[in-house]
């Protein structure tokens, strides 16, 4: 009769095929789960993921203030990201720079502490994609 793994020494193991499979096994979970993360990121709505990335973050903390379509809100005083007067008025980093720090004499307060350079140009790229000029295109 067949012998397997047994944890007392000097046991001979003569069929560990059931071994075999459960490492073969494991290994391909592991694998596969080390993968999702890269495969979730780049299906994202079917866009790239920096776009998905900056779309996300804006929902999270710019939409509050600026509005979900970025269009603003008069009464806070926010600029209209789809206008494009005023995305020609502004640089990316005059956007990037406004994101970090702040603008000064308004509610708009610093993200530098709380996005990641990266996040920063998601951000800036996700705004220059509101503009209305470019969705008529």
């Amino acid at each position: 009769m067949d012998q397997f793994f047994h944890p007392i020494p000097n046991i001979k193991i003569e069929d560990n095929v059931p071994m075999k499979s459960a490492s073969r096994l494991f290994a391909t979970l592991l694998f596969t789960a080390a993968l999702l993360p890269t495969t979730v990121a780049i299906q994202a709505a079917g866009q790239p993921a920096d776009q998905a990335d900056g779309e996300a973050l804006y929902k999270q903390k710019c939409a509050m203030c600026h509005a979900p379509d970025g269009k603003g809100y008069s009464a806070l005083k926010t600029p209209d990201f789809t206008s494009p007067k005023w995305q020609e008025s502004k640089t990316n980093k005059e956007i990037a720079d406004t994101i970090k720090n702040g603008k000064p004499g308004t509610a708009m307060k610093s993200f530098a502490d709380q996005l990641k350079e990266d996040e920063i140009e998601a951000l800036v790229k996700y705004i220059r994609s509101l503009n209305s000029e470019k969705k008529k295109q």
